[in-house]
């Protein structure tokens, strides 16, 4: 029973950062399409920050319940991509560069906004700091029945728009990186690199499996962590 309401605390945590992380992400791509004149996802009403509008069954529900259930330790997971027509963008060549990053910048963004809002609620209350680090806060305050469970819930939107930055950027197509260095690279290159996407989710998927996690979860670490000292 107490194992039930564990997991059920975990997902009350970590549904919120983790719907608005993913929503966030594809919105922006979605919105910065439509500026730069591409209104096919304006059109399909995935500029929107519903997050039922973006939701993927299994990246969003069932792979980041899966491996809360597992305690993997860290959560992932995905949102619908927001479909973009490239063709009709109007800069064809720095246009495609700033829709991909748009999403990798928007987590980066709400990544710093919850560092700030964690450094308030310190502010506020400092013993907080050893309720989320899983000690007894000194004293006692009803507000603390708000504030833990908001101080939990900017640690994990800190590290899942993090993770969800870094991992975008790793520049493989169809990946926000992948998408930035098929713009950045010299003509050969990036028709080489572009030629890679009908194969790209299955080299992210064996990267997952067995590819630097170990690094990507150094730096997701390191990245999360300046956050909150600034």
């Amino acid at each position: 029973m107490s194992d039930i309401a564990g997991f059920l605390h975990k997902v009350s945590i970590y549904a919120v950062p983790v719907l608005m992380a993913i929503t966030f992400h594809e919105a922006a791509h979605g919105y910065v399409a439509y500026k730069k004149g591409d209104p096919t996802a304006f059109m399909l009403g995935r500029v929107t920050l519903n997050p039922l509008r973006h939701i993927d069954p299994v990246g969003t529900i069932v792979l980041p319940l899966a491996m809360l259930l597992m305690g993997t330790g860290m959560v992932f997971g995905w949102a619908k991509p927001v479909p973009v027509n490239f063709r009709l963008l109007r800069n064809q060549k720095w246009d495609p560069i700033y829709v991909a990053a748009a999403g990798v910048v928007t987590n980066l963004g709400l990544a710093v906004i919850a560092g700030v809002l964690f450094r308030l609620i310190l502010l506020g209350d400092p013993d907080i700091l050893l309720a989320v680090m899983g000690k007894e806060p000194g004293g006692d305050s009803v507000s603390r029945l708000v504030t833990v469970p908001l101080a939990h819930m900017c640690i994990v939107f800190i590290h899942f728009n993090v993770l969800l930055a870094v991992f975008n950027m790793i520049p493989i197509p169809p990946l926000d990186g992948g998408r930035i260095a098929v713009g950045l690279l010299p003509y050969r290159a990036s028709t080489a690199l572009a030629s890679v996407e009908r194969y790209g989710m299955l080299i992210v998927i064996a990267l997952l499996m067995f590819g630097p996690l170990g690094i990507i979860g150094g730096l997701v670490q390191w990245l999360s962590s300046f956050i909150l000292g600034i």
